[in-house]
């Protein structure tokens, strides 16, 4: 069975559904509140696992309640956490995701453990077993260091490296992935800092589907028309689809219309960790 090791955040979130955004010094209401696991690097992990590949994970909590928490949910999901390091002295990071009545979210962070963890952390032999390496958003020196043991024993990589992507300094290692995982405002912002010439574009265009583009040509998908109940962890889901098919060695055409079904599905219902399914799909693809 196919192994991928995902490398990045394991966070806590806490998920608000409100009434309306307030514009400054006014008030909305809570409608909903609920608590879970989360982290891009989590999510694709769990991700991964409903779609039957077997997975390790890399990242970092406190020692606390929510860290023990947030571990005890990925491995009642079927994630290896044995490289997830427990940190002294920090608290596991608290997200609070603000999920608007359209389905989009924003999101407040809490400094903590969730990238305390260091690329020395993964045994070589995990990262010598594997297939694929998917980087999520991290410490962009341990993110270089990944990538480069990666490439170093013919593992591919591919990184999403988040909303944070203007101000992160990844240019030390965006050039050394194999796809680089990009929304439309993460690409506007990446297209004008970095020199993405060479690199293999997976550009996720939400409701308009994606696109991979390459050097040597484009390949889009228009994705599925569904109303959208909360956008929280469609990207990751994506990402887990598309890597999922790539090992499977499937063609981009086919890989992007995996990856928007996941994306899709997940979008259709609250959470970011719904259990994405194969015959479910299979149903969006028209199998």
């Amino acid at each position: 069975m196919p192994r991928v090791v995902c490398a990045g955040h394991v966070n806590w979130d806490v998920t608000l559904r409100v009434d309306s955004i307030p514009e400054l010094d006014g008030e909305a209401t809570v409608e909903s509140r609920s608590t879970a696991g989360g982290g891009s690097a989590s999510n694709v992990a769990v991700g991964l696992s409903d779609l039957g590949l077997d997975v390790s994970l890399l990242g970092s909590v406190g020692d606390d309640e929510h860290g023990r928490a947030a571990r005890a949910e990925l491995v009642a999901e079927g994630v290896d956490c044995d490289h997830v390091v427990t940190t002294d002295g920090l608290e596991t990071t608290t997200k609070y995701i603000v999920v608007q009545p359209t389905g989009e979210v924003m999101v407040l962070g809490c400094p903590g453990a969730n990238e305390a963890f260091d690329a020395a952390d993964l045994p070589e032999s995990v990262l010598q077993d594997a297939d694929h390496l998917h980087l999520t958003s991290q410490r962009p020196e341990t993110a270089k260091q990944l990538a480069d043991r990666a490439a170093s024993v013919g593992v591919p990589v591919s990184f999403d490296p988040g909303r944070r992507i203007g101000n992160r300094g990844y240019e030390v290692m965006i050039s050394d992935v194999d796809y680089l995982f990009l929304n439309d405002r993460e690409a506007a912002l990446a297209l004008d800092a970095f020199d993405l010439d060479g690199q293999t574009l997976v550009l996720k265009h939400g409701p308009d589907g994606a696109e991979v583009r390459r050097p040597d040509g484009r390949v889009a998908h228009p994705g599925y028309p569904i109303d959208a109940v909360d956008t929280t962890g469609a990207g990751d889901a994506f990402a887990a689809g598309f890597i999922a098919s790539r090992v499977a060695g499937d063609d981009f055409e086919r890989a992007l219309a995996v990856a928007n079904a996941c994306g899709a599905f997940i979008s259709r219902v609250p959470g970011a960790r719904e259990g994405l399914s194969w015959n479910e799909i299979e149903a969006f693809l028209g199998e």
